[in-house]
């Protein structure tokens, strides 16, 4: 039986906050993207974006869009993510931007789930799986 190798590639960009930890942005392997959870940071500022939990949820899916786009990918390619929320009486308005997000085509699956903290102390977190175009 032949070995299998499977490359890794690194993503950084940017168009998304700095990498907080010793970890990549993204990871290309196998005709995929494996983006790291993003927070609700401006990368102009490195400061959290000011605003409700809907706002905060359109700046990390534009961050994110942002690592999806230096892989060569996009939003429409996304095909699983997960939403870390700090507090789950926010699911209602951070559905509302994640719902305009992926507004068209094939919704990607999703779990979404409360957690007692995240980095920073943010409100919200996604990280998401999709693959190159």
């Amino acid at each position: 039986m032949a070995a299998t190798f499977m490359t890794k590639i690194p993503v950084a960009t940017d168009q998304a906050p700095k990498a907080l930890g010793p970890y990549s942005q993204g990871i290309i392997s196998n005709n995929m993207i494996f983006c790291s959870g993003q927070l609700p940071i401006d990368p102009a500022t490195g400061k959290f974006v000011p605003g409700d939990i809907y706002t905060q949820t359109h700046r990390v899916i534009q961050n994110l869009s942002g690592v999806l786009q230096a892989a060569g990918s996009s939003l429409s390619n996304v095909v699983k993510t997960t939403v870390f929320l700090r507090d789950m009486d926010d699911f209602d308005e951070m559905n509302k931007a994640y719902e305009e997000a992926f507004a068209h085509g094939i919704k990607p699956a999703r779990a979404a789930v409360q957690v007692a903290r995240l980095p920073k102390d943010a409100n919200i977190e996604i990280d998401c799986v999709a693959t190159l175009m």
